[in-house]
């Protein structure tokens, strides 16, 4: 999908080499995750109903500027 390769390339840019290894672990576990329920995360549509997926939605929000309001 191309709207995640636009939500996700700058993140793993910038953001991806800094985050410690439990975030980089949940980020990639994430990444296995349906691209529909990506975009609706990343675009604060709905949260992850894993509770453990939430602090790296909320940091790749924050890097994308998406906020949930």
């Amino acid at each position: 999908m191309l709207e995640l390769d636009l939500i996700l390339l700058p993140f793993v840019e910038n953001i991806y080499p800094t985050l410690e290894r439990e975030d980089q672990l949940s980020y990639q576990r994430l990444l296995e995750c349906e691209d529909q329920d990506l975009y609706a995360w990343f675009t604060c549509r709905q949260d992850p109903e894993d509770v453990s997926l939430q602090r790296i939605v909320e940091r790749v929000r924050a890097t994308t500027g998406y906020k949930k309001t």
